[in-house]
């Protein structure tokens, strides 16, 4: 049976603490020069309609770096810019592919694409959350700290975002803290449980991670004026930094706009996991794409050698 990851409540605790376990020896074998050749004859679909790069490039080395093939279609190149529907394109898809990668606009449109297909779908990026992305945030304070129950998260930003829904749905899954910080009217539209805070300063200290995302995401041009005149005095500086923990770290999804959201002097800082974050990228997703991808073993009935 088929199982997709649209959302971060699609797995249970368990299942990610083997996903993460899997992803930290992915890593250590690719700096080794291991080769692992898991998705041999495997194909990845990804069909996006919104630009991407660190999607994109980490999946389709992902995939390569497991054996398999990606296959990139921005939507706007399909039929489906002709008015086929992301269902048929769906049903056609799982006849040629393994697994879909969408990258989307409303929710609604993830789910009537993963209802069509016959085979795993993953949120790529959707209005209502970025699971993938959260997968390597997670998975860097994991490498960081040595776990994530008990830790505190100070989100930045805008509340109603993808990034921060995505980060309300995770909180109680791995057990952490997440204190927002978002001016009025852009407070967290996504029930959860979760700390509202009115200053980012309340909201770094004792944090051990710091993260924001960009004031005017893709398809919110038109508002950029009034939601960086709204943002203001919600930069992570290094006025910020400094009422943080000396162990705390900065997270950033990017792309970032330096001056804005962020300052250059702590995106590229000593105490930014931005990159690092990046990376990981593509390990958790090679074992996302395992979990997904590959028919699991029997463990119960075989012949003994």
């Amino acid at each position: 049976m088929k199982r997709d990851f649209l959302r971060l409540s699609d797995f249970k605790s368990d299942e990610y603490a083997a996903l993460f376990k899997r992803a930290a020896d992915l890593k250590a074998g690719r700096k080794s020069g291991a080769i692992v050749r898991t998705l041999t004859a495997k194909t990845l679909l990804l069909l996006f309609e919104k630009n991407s790069t660190r999607t994109r490039l980490s999946f389709e080395a992902a995939i390569s770096q497991l054996g398999g093939t990606a296959i990139s279609l921005p939507l706007q190149d399909s039929q489906v810019s002709r008015g086929e529907s992301l269902a048929d394109t769906a049903r056609v898809a799982s006849r040629y592919v393994d697994a879909i990668v969408f990258r989307t606009h409303g929710d609604e449109r993830l789910t009537e694409l993963a209802k069509a297909a016959t085979i795993p779908v993953i949120n790529g990026l959707s209005d209502g959350g970025h699971p993938v992305q959260l997968l390597a945030d997670l998975f860097t304070i994991n490498e960081r700290f040595r776990g994530l129950r008990g830790r505190t998260v100070a989100w930045i930003g805008d509340g109603a975002s993808n990034m921060a829904s995505s980060w309300i749905e995770a909180a109680p899954i791995f057990g952490f803290t997440l204190r927002m910080c978002t001016p009025e009217g852009f407070r967290p539209k996504k029930p959860g449980t979760f700390e509202v805070v009115n200053t980012p300063a309340q909201a770094v200290r004792g944090a051990h991670v710091i993260t924001t995302d960009v004031w005017v995401s893709m398809g919110q041009e038109s508002q950029a004026a009034e939601r960086k005149q709204a943002f203001k005095g919600y930069q992570v500086d290094g006025d910020l930094l400094i009422m943080a923990p000396p162990e705390a770290i900065v997270l950033h999804c990017l792309p970032a706009h330096r001056g804005e959201e962020i300052s250059a002097a702590v995106l590229d800082g000593p105490r930014s996991a931005v990159l690092d974050e990046a990376e990981n990228r593509l390990h958790v997703q090679k074992a996302l794409l395992e979990m997904l991808m590959v028919e699991p073993r029997p463990t119960t009935g075989m012949p003994r050698r």
